[in-house]
């Protein structure tokens, strides 16, 4: 039922929102990310647009996801777009078969879906996945009022025996503090990331 004064919220699905997760290889310098981030509703179905990238140079692919550079330089970009369900988790997992290839895939926790992301292969020689990096949240049209989110971002998980990952809580960069509403606390298996401003639901 509507209010009789009417609706103050909705919330509007829209591709403005990157959440990702950083990563780096032992003996390589440069980044990989994989992430999510929302995409505008079809046929009243969310959509969701999982990312897998390296910005490392000359990595190489020959997966159909995937293609040559990130954001403009070197590197590989990997992508799949899917219906999925907001307020649920999502695994990203990032994960070696050998030879340096290197696999990204989002699990649907509930449903137990693997939906394959990409894949691609670093230069050699490198080693594994480093022990600590960053993960953010990013609004990408500085231009347009930052709608509001309410992310966790669990802690990673590794099935090398005893290894254990935390995520801390996040912090505000590159010359938006205090302009996005912004807070952020550490709660049970991760780290809960609260931005934008009522009203401008994403």
């Amino acid at each position: 039922m509507y209010p009789a004064r009417g609706l103050r919220t909705i919330a509007v699905h829209d591709s403005r929102y990157y959440f990702s997760q950083e990563f780096s290889f032992v003996g390589l310098s440069d980044l990989g990310y994989t992430g999510i981030q929302p995409r505008k509703d079809s046929s009243g179905k969310a959509v969701l647009h999982g990312a897998f990238s390296s910005f490392i140079a000359n990595t190489t692919t020959y997966d159909g996801h995937c293609h040559l550079g990130a954001d403009g330089g070197p590197g590989v970009s990997c992508s799949v777009e899917r219906n999925g369900v907001y307020n649920r988790t999502y695994n990203f997992e990032v994960k070696t078969t050998g030879e340096n290839l290197w696999v990204g895939t989002a699990v649907d926790i509930v449903t137990g879906e693997r939906i394959h992301i990409g894949s691609y292969t670093v230069p050699g020689p490198s080693q594994g996945i480093n022990r600590s990096q960053l993960s953010f949240v990013e609004w990408y049209l500085w231009n347009t009022t930052i709608r509001q989110t309410v992310t966790i971002f669990g802690d990673p998980t590794t099935t090398h025996a005893g290894s254990v990952g935390k995520q801390k809580a996040f912090y505000e960069g590159d010359g938006c503090v205090g302009q996005a509403a912004f807070h952020s606390e550490s709660v049970m298996d991760g780290a809960e990331v609260n931005c934008g401003f009522t009203g401008q639901s994403a």
